[in-house]
């Protein structure tokens, strides 16, 4: 049984745009959700309404007031999603870019030499940042091996390789291939027994829409979110920082603010649009609670869409009614393990004999939305060490239905006898 009621799950649903259609491809079920969520109607209306202005902040006129306004309720709701105790919130081009440009500014502004350290289930988005910017700081750069079983790293396997001497570290949240949670407290707290004064970066780009954000329980410096990953819009991420990050020396206009992270005329549609993100997550954590606080029913939207996920990750794995789930199917691996309780909304897998790409072509000319994973620069860290050339993904989200996993395992059941 879903962890909606039917009543609430199309109220769900309405509130996004194109949930049962494609306007290229007609009628479809969206199953891509890791390669960019669903978009709130909110967030639509939102981005025409700021992107037709001409005017900018920092002026002396009602129009610029009001968009300073905007920003600054943003940044308000934005303290209030991530759960930080204090810091910075500011917008970039995307969270690949913010990634890069937080750990650039944490690897060239801590103390010479050194190490930096990461795991190999990152995104090449934190890892190729981290390996290039040791390199060129003169930092040595620890592997830290994850798990092919469970397609995680562990605080163990962390604490194996730590190093007094680190000065940077990067934690990934949450892997886009596997759809497995990281333990990000426990490495936080395994990196700072040995390195207290670490800097310490978390990707949180495939976690944000599949669960709350506690920022304040990570003990690390910066976290980054791509927000069209979360129900928003392309075209920029969202950082936070701590004041430890804000304290070292930053790329920024000569005799303009010491600690401004923000360069340039900012897009306030971008700040508004995530808004939207925090209103809607306010909205359904209020279905879910009696709570007044803001941050309380934030944490029980997290909770209900976690559990949600869950029933319908179980279903798609363990089958629905007389369809067989993917593990029953024979000749299927099901990357990171089908009995793993950090499983979020993401299934991937291979089927032996049937090509990745091959299955992806098939469901869609079903009308399912789904995407390959190959072992390329993106994806070659998990599929390679397991021995495929490539997996199919099938990532979901709180909106999706266990009517919808049923029309994909009828699909999966006739792929698998052809």
């Amino acid at each position: 049984m879903a962890a909606f009621s039917p009543a609430l799950m199309s109220e769900i649903r309405g509130r996004f745009a194109h949930v049962e259609s494609c306007p290229f491809q007609g009628p479809r079920i969206f199953f891509e959700n890791a390669g960019g969520a669903l978009t709130l109607n909110s967030v639509v209306e939102t981005s025409a309404l700021f992107a037709a202005l001409p005017d900018n902040q920092g002026r002396d006129n009602p129009a610029a007031h009001a968009l300073v306004d905007r920003i600054n309720l943003a940044k308000r709701d934005m303290a209030t999603f991530f759960n930080a105790d204090g810091g910075q919130y500011f917008v970039g081009e995307s969270g690949t870019e913010l990634s890069f440009r937080l750990i650039r500014t944490a690897v060239m502004g801590s103390e010479p030499g050194g190490a930096v350290i990461g795991s190999t289930v990152e995104h090449p988005a934190s890892r190729s940042a981290a390996t290039h910017w040791a390199g060129m700081a003169g930092k040595d750069y620890i592997s830290v091996p994850h798990d092919d079983a469970t397609g995680s790293v562990s605080p163990e396997a962390y604490a194996a390789r730590m190093t007094a001497d680190v000065r940077v570290a990067t934690i990934l949240h949450t892997s886009p291939v596997t759809g497995i949670a990281n333990d990000v407290a426990g490495i936080s707290a395994a990196i700072r027994k040995v390195a207290p004064e670490a800097i310490i970066f978390v990707d949180g780009i495939q976690h944000a829409s599949h669960g709350a954000i506690d920022i304040r329980s990570y003990d690390i410096d910066g976290y980054v979110v791509s927000p069209y990953k979360m129900f928003s819009r392309h075209g920029y991420g969202v950082a936070w920082v701590s004041e430890r990050m804000t304290a070292l020396p930053l790329e920024q206009l000569i005799n303009g603010p010491r600690q401004n992270w923000e360069m340039g005329t900012r897009d306030t549609g971008s700040y508004a649009t995530f808004s939207d993100v925090v209103s809607y997550l306010d909205w359904l954590g209020d279905q879910h609670s009696d709570s007044d606080d803001p941050r309380t029913r934030l944490e029980a939207a997290g909770a209900a869409i976690h559990a949600h996920e869950q029933v319908l990750t179980g279903a798609m794995l363990t089958g629905v009614g007389n369809l067989p789930g993917l593990t029953e199917l024979p000749g299927v691996t099901i990357l990171g393990g089908a009995d793993n309780p950090a499983r979020e909304g993401l299934v991937c897998f291979a089927l032996q004999g049937a090509p990745a790409g091959d299955i992806v072509a098939r469901l869609n000319a079903q009308g399912i939305r789904t995407h390959i994973r190959k072992a390329d620069h993106y994806s070659g860290n998990i599929l390679t060490p397991l021995g495929l050339e490539a997996a199919v993904r099938v990532s979901m989200c709180h909106y999706n239905s266990v009517e919808e996993v049923s029309t994909f395992l009828a699909a999966m059941k006739e792929i698998a006898a052809a």
